[in-house]
């Protein structure tokens, strides 16, 4: 039990979870409000406004350079990966979800014969460049406040 307190008594891993859970608990609701369905695959899904994945590295990034100094080893590692996974988020991810909606469009369309498929592609993986900001920019912000 103690080891279970000291895990989550680190701040450097319960803001970022916490911030986390936030931004996908309000990212449910919002769908519910938007689209009058619970979509509880909100919660673990990915894309959407604003980016939970910038929230979380660039908090814990703050968190590391308030704490350790913004010269330290540890917070420039902490800022690359930030770094990577906003680029990822907004690059590779996004692309790679454009990509499955064009395949989903082909699979569905009339006349093309032999295409069997399982399942639908998932089509929102990634962010736009201002759902990545905005999410960075909260991140900023709880790594401040905490």
């Amino acid at each position: 039990m103690e080891d279970v307190q000291s895990f989550f008594g680190n701040k450097y891993i319960a803001i970022p979870i916490l911030l986390w859970l936030a931004i996908q608990s309000f990212k449910v609701a919002w769908d519910l409000i938007t689209t009058k369905k619970f979509n509880f695959k909100r919660i673990l899904g990915a894309g959407g406004m604003p980016s939970s994945h910038s929230a979380v590295v660039t908090s814990l990034a703050t968190l590391i350079g308030r704490s350790e100094g913004f010269n330290s080893p540890i917070f420039a590692l902490a800022l690359i990966f930030a770094c990577i996974v906003m680029y990822d988020a907004a690059g590779v991810r996004r692309a790679a979800g454009k990509q499955a909606q064009l395949l989903n469009k082909i699979i569905n369309t009339p006349g093309l014969s032999g295409l069997q498929v399982q399942e639908k592609l998932v089509e929102v993986l990634g962010h736009t460049p201002t759902q990545v900001f905005v999410g960075a920019l909260i991140g900023i912000i709880a790594g401040i406040i905490f």
